[in-house]
């Protein structure tokens, strides 16, 4: 069945995940099994078969202190492939946190790809925020909130400011409320490897965060992660809406530093829980040091003013 294993040489992978895998008859007859980079919540498998590549993501069982509800994840990636802009989704093991979708064979993103496809990145995202709604919605005041009390009654790492800001974020709550035109559905964590370009279009992966939210969050959160400058950001913006619209830029501007100040307490708890590899951490500060400085920059009051006013 496994010529890897007939030949007696039993792959690290298949030695840890192949019970896992033997549960999905579409898996039976693999012969390559290699993780693909960039996980920082999950594992993540290619699978190759006689029929096909497959993507096996593979979950913990603390992804509920994160804020990921896995059947969401699911239903959500479903609608996202039936669209045509997500991978196609093939199995779903919940009580094994296994999730099976198709491997696209295309480039996956870095940062400098992001900044040089924004029209292409727009009209991914317009795809996307144009199917039926997800089934929950994303919220990063209520998660930020509820991030800030799983860090607080664990006894999770704290930046020691991190309060002071505050007051800020319920500035930026009321400013966002004015222009609130309502949700679409949202991946929410477009950081430069969930986009993959296959040549002709732009795919959005990865759909554990997914949720109806405001279009300018999703819009904020890749101009963010990709460490893009304040031209970029009303470029995509623009690219998204087809018009210059000042009053979205704003309005991203200000989701991107709730993002960033949100994505600091999760860092926190992957830090103390995550028995990945990786240096959460200092991946958390970074963000937070960049929320410090747009917290107390004279663009935090421009944006505030300007998010809620179109004229």
């Amino acid at each position: 069945m496994y010529p890897e294993l007939m030949s007696g040489a039993r792959t690290e992978l298949e030695e840890r995940f192949g019970h896992l895998l033997d549960k999905v008859p579409l898996l039976a007859q693999r012969h390559e099994l290699t993780e693909l980079s960039g996980g920082i919540t999950n594992r993540n498998l290619r699978v190759t078969t006689p029929a096909r590549d497959y993507v096996v993501r593979i979950s913990s069982n603390d992804s509920g202190l994160l804020s990921i509800d896995r059947d969401a994840e699911y239903a959500n990636s479903s609608i996202a492939a039936d669209i045509g802009i997500g991978a196609k989704v093939y199995e779903y093991l919940p009580n094994d946190g296994l999730l099976v979708i198709g491997f696209i064979d295309g480039k996956t993103f870095d940062a400098d790809d992001v900044s040089r496809n924004l029209e292409r990145i727009a009209k991914s995202c317009r795809q996307l925020h144009s199917a039926r709604p997800f089934t929950r919605d994303f919220d990063m005041f209520n998660i930020q909130q509820n991030y800030l009390k799983i860090v607080q009654e664990r006894g999770f790492k704290l930046p020691s400011d991190y309060l002071d800001f505050a007051n800020k974020v319920d500035q930026m709550k009321r400013a966002l409320a004015i222009l609130d035109d309502g949700k679409v559905p949202c991946n929410n964590d477009l950081l430069p490897a969930n986009f993959i370009d296959d040549g002709n279009k732009i795919w959005l992966i990865d759909y554990e965060y997914s949720g109806n939210n405001d279009a300018c969050f999703e819009l904020g959160n890749i101009w963010a992660e990709a460490k893009m400058d304040s031209d970029q950001l009303e470029e995509l913006v623009t690219a998204y809406y087809l018009v210059s619209r000042p009053e979205k830029v704003a309005r991203a501007w200000l989701f991107a530093l709730l993002a960033r100040y949100g994505w600091t307490l999760w860092a926190s708890i992957q830090d103390s829980i995550s028995a990945i590899d990786f240096d959460f951490w200092s991946w958390g500060l970074e963000k937070y040091d960049q929320a410090k400085r747009d917290f107390t920059s004279s663009e935090f009051l421009e944006n505030l003013e300007r998010a809620a006013n179109t004229h």
